[in-house]
């Protein structure tokens, strides 16, 4: 069994704001085939279904962002889980809007959603972290994660959203880079980063050749003291 559990404040006042990407993304799974109608325990929103012959969880923890580990915390105990059956889905000031990364354990980065699954369920659980940006100004963070999505980002949001519900068999299956690429696309990104070709270098050449290369003068001499010089240097063209 595994536990997909996405982060986010309870309440229609705290819906729509970039701090509750992570119940979005969970809403967005629950909403494909199998899924049961969301239900309530162990201090969250739940919907049991099967994402590719595996028994998932769906979890929106109500206990507010910086108690989330309570709830998934029971969840993992009643059904005798450990961390490497837990997925979070969380937001990530710090990567660019509409990004997302994946990986196992790490730091909490500030997040309080995270310090408390740390807390009450141990790091090494699978953390899918989605981009909402910086403001750029540290006194504009609590106003911007805790403010709703502009219009404006919905050219992102939804197709990160739907990208993530599409490609959930990949979540579930432990294949990350290939839902990192499937992501990547569906937000305008690229799958995979192509190096520009540098231009060709052309051999090294000995200064000899370097000056039988050069331009040369359009009329070379045909007698002479030069003429010999230029006959023993380079030979004539019969040579």
């Amino acid at each position: 069994m595994l536990i997909i559990a996405g982060l986010g404040n309870p309440g229609s006042k705290y819906a729509g704001n970039r701090h509750n990407i992570g119940f979005m993304a969970v809403d967005a799974i629950q909403r494909r085939p199998s899924f049961s109608s969301w239900s309530k325990k162990f201090k969250a929103e739940i919907s049991e279904g099967e994402i590719a012959g595996e028994r998932v969880l769906l979890m929106k923890p109500q206990t507010f962002m910086n108690l989330s580990g309570e709830a998934v915390g029971d969840a993992m105990r009643f059904y005798k889980l450990g961390p490497k059956d837990i997925v979070v889905i969380y937001d990530e000031l710090d990567l660019p809007a509409g990004k997302a990364r994946i990986k196992t354990g790490g730091g909490h980065g500030g997040h309080n959603g995270i310090k408390s699954i740390d807390a009450h369920c141990g790091k090494d659980y699978r953390r899918l972290r989605l981009g909402i940006g910086h403001p750029g100004v540290k006194d504009l963070v609590h106003a911007h994660v805790l403010g709703d999505f502009a219009k404006a980002d919905q050219v992102w949001v939804s197709p990160l959203l739907d990208a993530i519900a599409d490609n959930a068999d990949m979540l579930v299956r432990g294949e990350d880079s290939q839902l990192m690429n499937k992501i990547a696309l569906a937000t305008g990104g690229k799958a995979s980063e192509e190096k520009p070709q540098a231009a060709k270098k052309q051999p090294a050449q000995s200064h000899i050749h370097q000056a039988r290369n050069a331009a040369q003068p359009k009329k070379l001499p045909a007698t002479g003291p030069m003429a010999e010089m230029l006959k023993k240097m380079f030979g004539s063209k019969g040579d």
